[in-house]
């Protein structure tokens, strides 16, 4: 029996991403590979960030002061994370493209950023790369053509293009 203490829980989230960077042939810089791990860690026993709708608890934020308005922001860029990464099926079934999400996650994180060098920002400028590595949690690519097509055309996203293509040997033309 293995017991999972914090310590344990933090190595092996960092085992998880380092070989989702690998699977997606990425090298996350330092800082945005620890947040993404801690994003894990905090959230992995909170299934109801799928109940969350995200565009209301945006303008919510929006509307709070100051050091509470960043801490709802912060929520909402690190659940939409979440859901692009790890959840993209269920975009679907809310009848939304996974760029909802996705731009939604940039703005908030972009909202709350002080300057062009800070981690939120940065976070909001790699919002597609991080949202591949998440992606690449599974072992297996379950990204259907139209969906890779649709990754790919509207966000930019490499490993989308990266399956495109292993389902056709034709180049892809942006809509």
């Amino acid at each position: 029996m293995l017991l999972l203490t914090n310590h344990t829980t933090l190595i092996l989230w960092h085992e998880v991403i380092k070989k989702a960077e690998g699977n997606c042939c990425i090298t996350l810089d330092e800082d945005l590979e620890a947040y993404l791990i801690s994003l894990l860690i905090r959230y992995a026993n909170k299934p109801e960030i799928a109940q969350q709708i995200f565009a209301k608890a945006f303008l919510e934020a929006t509307q709070q002061r100051d050091q509470q308005r960043n801490v709802s922001l912060q929520g909402v860029g690190d659940q939409c994370l979440l859901y692009a990464g790890l959840f993209p099926h269920h975009a679907e079934k809310r009848h939304v493209k996974i760029s909802y999400f996705i731009d939604l996650g940039r703005s908030a994180y972009a909202a709350i950023s002080k300057t062009a060098n800070d981690l939120y920002w940065a976070l909001a400028l790699q919002f597609v790369v991080l949202t591949d590595v998440l992606q690449s949690i599974r072992p297996t690519c379950d990204l259907l053509p139209l969906e890779a097509y649709d990754q790919w055309n509207d966000v930019g996203s490499q490993r989308a293009l990266r399956i495109l293509q292993s389902y056709t040997k034709g180049m892809p033309i942006k809509k």
